[in-house]
C-alpha cells in the first residue's frame, strides 16, 4: 500500500541547503509589477482570507491568493513569499522555561510529518524548522507520510524520506505508517503544517527519559490561516466532549496551586500531535488503524494510554507553531466520519458509558445502521493489556466529564393531546414555546432522575451549566428556560415529576406544563399527557 524511499541522515540534513529562501515580503511588494486594484476594492469581499489581509494586492494576485486558499485552507500566496527560516516569537515562560537546563544524554528522536495536499512552501518551512532547531545528535530521522495527495508536483518533490499511500487511508493509519518506519528511540508524530520553536525537543525527551510510559505533547501556538502570524496559546489540557470533539481545558486545581507554569500538566487526551517512546507506543497498540478519515483516534489513544498503564502530559516549555486551517483537506463535512469513529471508540473502551456517545450524536442506542468496522482485535488488545475500566478513567483521570449516569430519557417531548413539542424558542431568550414536532436540536430534551428537564441540548462537562425548564412561580403563566444554577439561586422550580404518557408537574409549585391554543403554559393541571421520544431507564 505504500512505497518507502530512505535517505541517510547526513544526506537528509543537507536538505537545509536545498530549501532556498524566498524573497522577503517587503522586497516582493517593492519589486512587483501589475495592475493594482483600487484601494479598498476586493474581488472576493466575502472571503475569510481577505477580511483582514491583502488590501494592496492587484486583481491578478487576489485571484491567485483566493484560488490557493480555497485549495489548501490557508494563505499559500503569502507562505510562498515568506522566508523558510523565519524567526518565531519566543512564547515560552521567560521566567522559568528559558532558565531550565536539560540532560545531554537524551533519547534520539524521529519526526513523522503527516500530510494530505499540503502546500510545498509550508512543507519546506516545517522541514527547515525541524532541521535547524533540533540538535543534530538527537535528530535521527524525518519521515514524511503522504496520505495520497492529489497535487502530483508535491508528490514528485524528491528530497525526502517518504511513505506514500496509494489510496487515502486517514490520519490514524498515516500516523501508524510513520511509526512503523521510525527507528529512533522516540517518535514525534506531527502535522506537516507546523514550525517548531527553539528547544522544542529537549523538554519532551527529558520527560520520556524519566518515564518511558508517558506520552507527551508540546503546547501549540496558533498560526493564523490568513496572515500567518503566530498567536501565543497558553498551556492547557487536551480534552473532549461526549461526541469526542477535541477542546482545550484547564489543568487540575492541584496543578495551579504549584504556581509554576513551566511544569508539565496531566491531560485526559492528546490533540493528535504526540511524542512517545517508540517501543512503548507499539506495546500499547500505536493507533487504531480501523479509524477512518479524521477524528476520534486521539481520544482513543488518550483513554488507552491512561487505562493501560501510561499517562499523558502537556509540556509547556516545548512550543510548536501550528497553522489553524480554515477548512480541512479530507472532506467538507467531517461529521459522518467523526460519528462513526466515536462509536468505534465507545464500543471498545467505554463499557456502560458507551451510549453517551449515541446521546451526544442523537442516534439510537441499538440498530443505528452505522458500520464501525471490526473491533475484535482492539478488544483483544484491551484484554491482553489488562486495562482498567472506563469508570476508573472518569473518576481518576477525567472527573470533569459528566457521566450522565442519571439520565432517564431523551429526545423530543411531545404533548399527546396537541401533537406539538417543547421547543427552546428564540435564542438568546428565556421563553420556551410549543412548536410543530421535528425532533431536532432546539427540541432535544433530557430528563434526569433528579427531576431536571433540559431543553435544547445537554452539556458534556460538570463545569458547564445546562438550561432547565422552570416554573418561575408567582402569577407567571409562561414557563422559563434558564441556566440551572441561576434558576436555583432565584428559587425557581426546576424539578418536574413525570411518567411516560402522563402529566408533567412541577414538584415545587404543583402546576403542570400544558399547551392551549398552541401556546406553552404553566397552569393548574387539566390532565394533558406528555411522551418523551427515547427511554433509557424505566421511570
Amino acid at each position: 500500500y505504500y512505497y518507502y524511499f530512505s535517505l541517510s541522515l547526513s544526506l537528509f540534513l543537507s536538505l537545509s541547503l536545498c530549501l532556498s529562501r524566498s524573497l522577503p515580503l517587503f522586497f516582493y511588494e517593492e519589486a512587483r509589477e501589475g495592475k493594482v486594484a483600487a484601494k479598498g476594492q476586493k474581488l472576493f469581499p466575502t472571503s475569510a482570507l481577505f477580511k483582514e489581509w491583502g488590501a494592496n494586492l492587484s486583481e491578478d494576485e487576489q485571484r491567485e491568493a483566493q484560488g490557493l486558499f480555497e485549495k489548501y485552507g490557508y494563505n499559500v500566496f503569502l507562505s510562498d513569499r515568506l522566508p523558510l527560516d523565519r524567526v518565531l516569537p519566543d512564547t515560552r515562560d521567560k521566567g522559568r522555561c528559558l532558565k531550565k537546563t536539560y540532560p545531554k544524554e537524551l533519547p534520539t528522536i524521529g519526526v513523522v510529518l503527516i500530510y494530505l495536499n499540503e502546500a510545498l512552501s509550508v512543507l519546506k518551512r516545517a522541514l527547515r524548522s525541524i532541521i535547524d532547531r533540533t540538535p543534530k545528535y538527537l535528530l535521527k530521522e524525518i519521515i514524511m507520510v503522504d496520505d495520497n495527495s492529489s497535487n502530483g508536483w508535491l508528490v514528485g518533490y524528491k528530497r525526502r524520506k517518504l511513505l506514500r499511500h496509494n489510496e487515502q487511508r486517514g490520519l490514524a493509519f498515516a500516523r501508524a505508517s510513520g511509526w512503523r518506519a521510525a527507528t529512533a528511540d522516540v517518535v514525534a508524530i506531527l502535522d506537516a503544517h507546523i514550525e517548531v520553536h527553539e528547544m522544542w525537543a529537549e523538554p519532551l525527551l527529558t520527560q520520556i527519559k524519566k518515564d518511558r510510559t508517558v506520552v507527551v505533547s508540546p503546547v501549540f501556538d496558533r498560526v493564523n490561516f490568513d496572515d500567518l502570524k503566530v498567536i501565543q496559546y497558553l498551556p492547557a489540557a487536551h480534552a473532549f466532549d461526549w461526541a469526542l470533539w477535541c477542546m482545550y481545558e484547564g489543568f487540575t486545581p492541584e496543578y495551579y496551586k504549584l504556581n509554576d507554569a513551566s511544569l508539565p500538566g496531566k491531560s485526559p487526551s492528546v490533540m493528535g500531535i504526540l511524542v512517545a517512546e517508540r517501543k512503548f507506543l507499539g506495546e500499547i497498540g500505536v493507533l487504531d488503524e480501523g479509524m477512518k478519515v479524521y477524528g476520534g483516534e486521539n481520544v482513543e489513544l488518550g483513554i488507552r494510554v491512561w487505562t493501560c498503564g501510561g499517562s499523558i502530559e502537556v509540556v509547556p516549555c516545548s512550543k510548536i507553531a501550528h497553522i489553524e486551517r480554515y477548512h480541512k483537506p479530507y472532506m467538507p463535512d467531517l461529521g459522518p466520519a467523526m460519528k462513526r469513529n466515536a462509536l468505534r471508540v465507545a464500543e471498545v473502551w467505554m463499557d456502560e458509558y458507551k451510549h453517551n456517545v449515541n446521546l451526544a450524536w442523537n442516534i439510537p442506542f441499538e440498530n443505528h445502521g452505522i458500520d464501525i468496522g471490526d473491533v475484535t482485535e482492539r478488544k483483544k488488545l484491551r484484554e491482553r493489556l489488562n486495562c482498567k475500566p472506563f469508570k476508573w478513567y472518569i473518576e481518576n483521570v477525567y472527573p470533569k466529564l459528566d457521566p450522565w449516569d442519571n439520565l432517564l430519557a431523551y429526545g423530543g417531548m411531545t404533548n399527546l393531546d396537541t401533537k406539538m413539542c417543547i421547543d427552546q424558542g428564540p435564542v438568546p431568550g428565556h421563553t420556551p414555546i410549543a412548536y410543530q414536532c421535528f425532533y431536532y436540536g432546539p427540541q432535544y430534551t433530557y430528563y434526569r432522575s433528579s427531576g431536571e428537564l433540559y431543553v435544547g441540548g445537554i452539556k458534556s462537562h460538570k463545569y458547564n451549566d445546562n438550561r432547565c425548564l422552570t416554573d418561575m412561580g408567582n402569577k407567571e403563566t409562561e414557563p422559563g428556560l434558564f441556566n440551572c444554577k441561576e434558576a436555583m439561586q432565584k428559587r425557581m422550580g426546576i424539578y418536574w415529576d413525570f411518567t411516560q404518557g402522563k402529566e408533567l408537574k412541577n414538584r415545587q409549585t404543583k402546576r403542570c406544563l400544558e399547551i392551549h391554543n398552541s401556546k406553552l403554559l404553566i397552569q393548574e393541571c387539566t390532565g394533558q399527557k406528555w411522551e418523551i421520544q427515547n427511554v433509557i431507564k424505566d421511570f
